[in-house]
């Protein structure tokens, strides 16, 4: 049905509400074609008499503003700070409704913004601002005041079909025509109509109700509206055949049109209630009005006021239905069913046998709302910061941390439990969970260890966008932290090259006759405690002092990064071009995930946090000793402006469909090894008081877990509620003395036959991951995944142990063969250690010296007998805490393969002293990282890289080789 017919009759059907004055001085609410004769020049005096007030009170219109104005104060009673505000875009000459409309909105409480666009305006930048309207969040409602030939299908449906405050768009209308009235916005003049028939006529139903001249939203929702009432309705045109005998029958007759000259009124039979949505009907012009007993000429005069009362009143009801919106929704979630098979196909393979839904589906199903994500392809989105301000008073789920014991070359599989774990709860026990895991680095997929999306039946789909670029975030990391490496070589160049005067005549340039500071020059002046404004009064010293960073080279800390194993960039030496006038040095290049924007990234609370985190990173001292920080060279906004959707999480899903948040991806051995906070922080929100978020620490628990817990928990202020500790029979059977692993040969015997020595011995390592976590009050759920050749005895010879060394519970798992169904057991003794009371608390006072706060961890946590600082790192221990940086937490960067710092350690070592090698700061992400012997921040690629099976088809462009 085309609601929206071109009607030069009756422009207001589908057009602007606006007011229009008689001979007599009456006004009546019009929606018809472009004015003509109107009187005053616009404003209040057109509503009422000639030279009267605009006032709605002791009204019908009256009426319904007090009553929007008591609803609208009940909803701010509970919501103080919300301000609903309607916008109204006009590009025409008519302002005479303005007024009217800012004075009821202002009696109500609501706030109006008046967009005058040119009447000259396409119907693109009409579009174009709706469609701008449509995604500011601070505002609620939309109305369209436009020229006669603007309006059209395309124009009106533009408009948000919730922010549509007129009720004209499709949306709008057939939600009235279901019946559908509570998320609908009834066109005002229509329901001005019916308000004023219902006072005006004892009943509606069975009159005879003809309609002349309407077309588009009035006509559409007057039909639904009086019907509904039990009215019997005619609509025509003025040219209808047969016109006089239909006037003639009609007991009410709503005109929306102005009355052609060939029509009398002595048509309609004295007596007819007559509601006019166009005035000229009543004008006097034909002098017919007087011989009619018109008992509606009061509500004549008030169908203008009215009109736009109901106007006030559907505004309120959208805020309201604003608010309601904003609150937490119950999840809807439609799961994904598995069929696995035997034996288990690739990874790969695996992910491409499962359809994953739309992305914008799985958001509306998990509470998500439409202005809250932003759309990556078909299976990613990013989810805004600002659901964190809607669910703010929305209480927080269980949030659950999985760990490992020592890696080893077999694999434990920690992502492949997590992703099983939040499978078994929601798609198997039907309870909400959230996955959040880091970020692959593309490193490791084309180096050695291939992807990180889980396994089997039990992974994020599509594998392939999710250990492949995803959404940039690495991307954009690599890029903010070159930029910051690029300003400190240049500022060196440009210092060393350049005299106080032309540093500065660079640095603060005279710009169209104007020499100003920028903000960020501003603040720099104002930590350097110059309180000056105006560039040209700064004295010699105080300009020197201000473009002379005096960055001492051999102080660098910050390298430049790339999201690539390459060991050939270990070490460089930059500067060597003739360009760089000598100014060459020593550098290297870390792996990307190994940037401190990473890290601050997985840290950040927000996006100012941010900001500040990035503006605080230390780069160098100068030749005083002092630090150099992003926010002296001046690069702090470009930065976070190269970060600004980087902050969002990434939404995507696991094979049967449940949520997963991917963000941020620190390595667990040179940085904290965990996922965003703000992934956790939304995902606790959406998941209910009753649902559980699960998140991933890096490599064993000594290291990843340790982290999460000291810094991580810190920095979020969130508590866990339970460990999950990964483990398999084949590792701990290497902890236990079992013989060394080579990458892609076959497994000795050792490992695929029964043999509970090595298990037992093994066990070790379990029992001592098991005591780290209960050095911080939480409570512990193995996870002991299964392989088809670990026998009976063994999965419970583990169990048992684990359950002697104090472990809640211990669950064999099956989910990598399985899916979510073979991890029920775990998701039932996770629910259960959930419930129960915890007394977490961090291992060490952040008021403690730096060297004992090392050595608690050495000692409790790696068992340590001491440690050993080198006179480097003592030299940087000092320089830290003169510097003020004394009280931050320690993030140690140690190998990931042994509890020692000897990869070759396996099980429990004991008996030997922790060697630190040199400490460094992270201050922008907020803690103090020793390095534990050599620990290289760039890995090498192996004799055979992964790179050698991965493939593109290039017909299906399908990508092979993944795993």
């Amino acid at each position: 049905m085309r609601l929206f017919a071109l009607c030069r009759l009756s422009r207001g059907a589908a057009g602007p509400l606006s007011l229009r004055a008689g001979r007599e001085g009456s006004a009546a609410l019009q929606a018809g074609s472009p004015r003509r004769g109107t009187a005053g020049t616009g404003g209040c005096g057109e509503t009422q008499q000639a030279g009267g007030r605009c006032s709605a009170r002791g009204s019908a219109a009256g009426e319904i503003i007090q009553s929007s104005k008591k609803v609208l104060a009940s909803l701010q009673k509970g919501h103080p700070t919300f301000k609903p505000t309607l916008a109204i875009v006009q590009a025409s000459d008519e302002d005479l409704v303005q007024k009217l409309n800012q004075n009821f909105a202002e009696e109500i409480g609501l706030h109006v913004v008046h967009i005058c666009l040119p009447q000259s305006s396409s119907e693109d930048e009409i579009v174009g601002e709706i469609l701008r309207l449509n995604e500011d969040p601070m505002v609620h409602g939309i109305a369209l005041h436009l020229s006669e030939n603007a309006y059209n299908s395309k124009v009106l449906n533009a408009v948000k079909p919730e922010k549509d405050v007129d009720g004209v768009s499709d949306v709008n209308l057939g939600r009235l025509v279901r019946g559908d009235t509570y998320n609908c916005s009834v066109f005002p003049t229509a329901s001005a109509v019916i308000e004023l028939l219902e006072k005006l006529v004892k009943t509606i139903d069975g009159k005879k109700v003809l309609l002349v001249g309407a077309c588009g939203p009035l006509e559409a929702s007057l039909l639904c509206l009086l019907q509904r009432k039990g009215a019997m309705t005619m609509s025509c045109q003025w040219k209808t055949q047969q016109l006089q005998s239909k006037l003639h029958q009609a007991d009410v007759v709503v005109v929306g049109s102005t009355k052609p000259k060939e029509i009398p009124v002595s048509w309609i039979r004295p007596g007819t209630t007559i509601v006019n949505c166009y005035l000229d009907f009543l004008s006097g012009e034909y002098g017919y009005g007087q011989d009619l007993k018109y008992s509606n000429q009061a509500a004549i005069e008030a169908v203008g006021p009215l009109t736009i009362a109901m106007r006030m009143q559907n505004m309120v009801k959208t805020s309201e239905r604003w608010i309601q919106s904003q609150q937490y929704r119950q999840w809807n979630l439609h799961c994904l069913k598995l069929q696995p098979l035997s034996p288990v196909p690739s990874d790969i393979e695996i992910s491409r046998g499962q359809s994953p839904k739309a992305v914008d589906v799985l958001a509306k199903e998990i509470g998500l709302l439409a202005d809250e994500i932003e759309i990556y392809g078909q299976t990613k989105a990013k989810v805004r910061l600002s659901l964190l301000e809607r669910l703010k008073d929305q209480p927080d789920g269980k949030y659950v941390l999985v760990a490992g014991i020592t890696p080893t070359p077999l694999g434990e599989g920690k992502s492949t439990v997590t992703i099983g774990l939040v499978q078994a709860l929601t798609a198997h026990l039907n309870v909400n969970s959230f996955a959040c895991l880091r970020q692959p680095s593309q490193g490791p997929t084309f180096g050695v260890k291939g992807g990180a999306a889980g396994g089997g039946y039990a992974q994020v789909i599509p594998m392939e966008e999710f250990n492949l670029h995803l959404t940039g975030d690495i991307h954009a990391i690599t890029a903010a932290n070159n930029l910051l490496a690029a300003a400190i070589d240049a500022r060196i160049l440009h210092e060393g090259t350049q005299s106080d005067k032309a540093l500065y005549n660079r640095l603060v340039p005279v710009v169209n006759g104007v020499r100003e500071f920028s903000s960020i020059q501003l603040s720099r002046l104002k930590m350097m405690r110059i309180n000056k404004i105006n560039p040209d009064t700064l004295t010699e010293d105080e300009i020197s002092k201000f473009v002379r960073l005096n960055i001492d080279p051999s102080t660098i800390t910050w390298q430049r990064v790339l999201d690539t194993n390459d060991r050939f960039l270990r070490k460089i030496t930059i500067g060597q071009a003739n360009t760089e006038k000598g100014f060459f040095r020593q550098a290297q290049f870390d792996i990307a995930v190994a940037s401190e924007i990473m890290a601050i990234l997985a840290l950040t609370t927000s996006l100012s946090d941010m900001k500040e985190r990035l503006g605080k990173m230390v780069v160098a001292n100068d030749k005083n000793g002092h630090p150099v920080t992003a926010e002296d060279l001046g690069v702090t906004g470009a930065l976070a402006v190269l970060m600004k959707d980087a902050i969002k999480p990434t939404l995507m899903q696991t094979l049967e469909g449940t949520p997963v948040f991917v963000h941020a991806g620190p390595f667990a051995n040179i940085a904290h090894g965990n996922s965003s906070v703000l992934a956790d922080k939304i995902a606790l929100k959406l998941v209910g008081e009753r649902g559980f978020v699960v998140t991933e620490a890096g490599f064993g628990a000594d290291i990843g877990m340790e982290k999460f817990f000291n810094i991580k928990c810190r920095a979020s202020g969130l508590v866990p509620s339970v460990v999950v500790l990964v483990a398999t029979v084949r590792a701990l059977k290497m902890h236990g003395g079992g013989p060394n692993v080579t990458a892609g040969a076959p497994l000795k015997r050792e490992y695929t036959e029964e043999n509970l020595q090595l298990v037992s011995d093994g066990c070790c390592n379990l029992q001592k991951q098991i005591q780290i976590a209960q050095l911080f009050g939480v409570p512990v759920v193995v996870a002991l995944n299964v392989f088809k050749t670990d026998s009976h005895a063994e999965v419970d010879l583990v169990c048992e142990i684990a359950k002697e060394a104090g472990a809640f519970d211990a669950v064999p798992c099956n989910h990598w063969s399985a899916g979510g169904r073979g991890a029920v057991e775990l998701a039932q003794a996770v629910r259960r250690a959930a419930s129960q009371e915890n007394s977490f608390k961090y291992l060490y006072n952040l008021e403690l010296p730096i060297i004992e706060k090392i050595r608690i961890i050495a000692q409790k946590v790696y068992g340590a007998d001491d440690i050993e600082l080198s006179p480097a790192a003592q030299s940087q221990i000092n320089r830290y805490s003169q510097q003020g940086f004394g009280n931050l937490p320690i993030c140690m960067a140690k190998t990931h393969l042994s509890l020692s710092h000897q990869p070759e350690r396996k099980g429990v070592p004991t008996g030997f002293i922790l060697p630190i090698s040199d400490v460094r700061a992270s201050i922008g992400a907020g803690f103090i990282y020793p390095l534990v012997g050599t620990m290289s921040t760039m890995p090498g690629l192996p004799t055979r890289p992964c790179f050698y099976d991965i493939d593109l088809d290039p017909v299906t462009e399908q990508v092979k080789g993944l795993f």
